[in-house]
């Protein structure tokens, strides 16, 4: 996997980097982007930490907090943490010897956008497929 920081294009708008899933096909570039994203998220592990950390009261959680939930050691963590900080997911500022830890909701807004279909819209239709006779 690359070291390279993820960086959500587009950040314009709610619906600049990608249209919702069922609007429009996504082009490679947008499903590039979505699909490390969740990734990020394909993990048990990663998914309850960014739980923890979005709904923490006062939208922060240090590690201290974070680490002793889970049946793995520091540096396990902290990488789990590294990867939803490279999707976009999370932001984190180093207090002394502690690191805190808050969620970048205008990326989960993204998501929900692009897994949303507007209200009222039907489901596009099936073509259906002819068989070979």
């Amino acid at each position: 996997m690359s070291k390279k920081e993820f960086v959500m294009v587009g950040q314009e708008g709610p619906d600049a980097c990608c249209p919702g899933l069922l609007t429009a096909p996504l082009d490679e570039g947008q499903a590039e982007t979505l699909a490390k994203v969740f990734k990020a998220l394909g993990d048990p592990v990663r998914l309850r930490l960014l739980s923890m950390i979005a709904s923490r009261a006062g939208g922060e959680v240090c590690v201290c907090d974070l680490t002793p939930v889970f049946a793995l050691s520091q540096p396990t963590i902290s990488h789990h943490l590294k990867l939803l900080k490279q999707a976009g997911l999370i932001d984190s500022e180093r207090r002394g010897t502690w690191v805190y830890y808050r969620l970048l909701p205008q990326t989960t807004d993204r998501l929900a956008t692009a897994l949303t279909r507007p209200a009222g819209a039907p489901l596009p239709e099936a073509v259906p497929t002819e068989t070979a006779s």
